[in-house]
């Protein structure tokens, strides 16, 4: 029986033509068999960071445009005139508009994840009105649709060298009416039947979707993970148990996202589990000394391949400012990256080696960057 990557891939060849969404979703690489993969913090854009270049934008789009498919987690709701009504307001809605999705578009990025606590804050309507409007500006999107089977399916990106699929889910503080159903709009919502343990039938549903897509695919599984615990900086146990699990089903990569700062990385089976990347773009409304100083840096993550198999891991140091470049424009200005040099590098990438230690994984830092080399199957 086909999976439903290779039913994309042929439906991609036989209708490129004459449908513009697959037309977007073809990305030729190199003749040689290489490939990077590159994956960023949670882009949680509010406001049009193209329209407003600021010094250090060019090298950051730069930096996202190496990966031959890149992929961020979108972590507000698009307003257009399909979407319903704010279902929340104050400091935490999250809203943009058709011209920040273009503006990621410009970044580079080929692949959004849409399961996050945030999708439904127009709606139902809003959740398929994001997911409409991710798709016309060009990108391939997963982890939300009209109902659960479309919601839980890996969406796929056909390229001249290998397919690459995305699995998008999120946990925690989904509110009511946000997830999807057999019968209503949602994004895919993994439940906790109690706390630290996963629903059963949602692990098996999501375990599911990455075995049917890595039969032709390459797959990468985005969690958006809200349950915390008691400090937003430990990476509960039942989330390295269900990433593991999702390596095992046949994801090649696993990023999550949601605390929002970085968490250490593992390596299993040969694949890179990133607990969480923080962000990238982080336009959040709340006031300076809201969040700790380390919520305002992250990396951007590249795995690059060769004959499909992952040989190294390059990390780029990110550095967000809390305080906005303008200080008439404070909200607007602020939560933008920069590539971090110098001191700033160096601390983020420690913290990150330190991290990335306890899960047994080395990182080594040369000029400015972090390096995962020695990768076994």
């Amino acid at each position: 029986m086909s999976t439903t990557c290779d039913h994309q891939r042929r439906t991609f060849l036989a209708g490129l033509a004459m449908t513009p969404l697959l037309l977007c979703a073809a990305k030729r690489l190199p003749a040689t068999q290489t490939q990077t993969l590159t994956l960023t913090g949670q882009a949680l854009i509010a406001h049009d960071l193209c329209n407003a270049a600021y010094p250090g934008l060019a090298e950051v789009i730069a930096e996202v445009r190496r990966g031959d498919v890149a992929m961020t987690d979108l972590e507000t709701a698009i307003r257009t005139n399909a979407s319903g009504p704010p279902t929340r307001e104050g400091e935490f809605l999250h809203a943009a508009g058709i011209d920040e999705l273009r503006c990621l578009r410009r970044f580079g990025f080929d692949m959004l994840a849409l399961a996050n606590n945030h999708a439904w804050d127009f709606g139902s309507a809003g959740v398929l009105a994001t997911r409409q409007a991710a798709r016309e500006a060009g990108f391939v999107t997963a982890g939300s649709g009209v109902n659960l089977v479309e919601a839980s399916q890996a969406a796929c990106l056909a390229t001249a060298g290998q397919t690459v699929a995305l699995v998008s889910m999120a946990v925690g503080k989904i509110r009511d009416g946000g997830a999807a159903t057999v019968t209503r709009p949602g994004i895919n919502e993994l439940r906790l039947a109690s706390p630290g343990v996963p629903d059963d039938p949602d692990v098996e549903r999501m375990l599911a979707a990455i075995d049917e897509a890595a039969g032709s695919a390459k797959v990468v599984v985005c969690l958006h993970n809200h349950d915390w615990g008691d400090d937003m900086r430990v990476t509960q146990t039942w989330t390295r148990a269900f990433a593991r699990r999702c390596i095992d089903a046949g994801a090649s990569a696993f990023f999550a996202h949601g605390a929002p700062l970085l968490h250490g990385i593992e390596l299993h089976r040969g694949a890179p589990i990133f607990y969480c990347l923080g962000s990238l773009i982080f336009h959040s409304r709340t006031a300076p000394g809201h969040y700790p100083p380390e919520v305002w840096e992250s990396v951007i993550a590249h795995l690059h391949y060769r004959d499909s198999r992952l040989t190294q891991i390059e990390l780029v140091p990110i550095k967000l400012n809390e305080t906005g470049d303008d200080p008439l424009r404070q909200n607007e200005s602020r939560g933008r990256p920069r590539i971090a040099t110098g001191d700033a590098a160096k601390r983020i990438l420690l913290r990150l080696q330190t991290r990335s230690a306890a899960f047994g994984t080395p990182l080594r830092i040369t000029k400015g960057r972090g390096w995962i080399s020695r990768i076994q199957d």
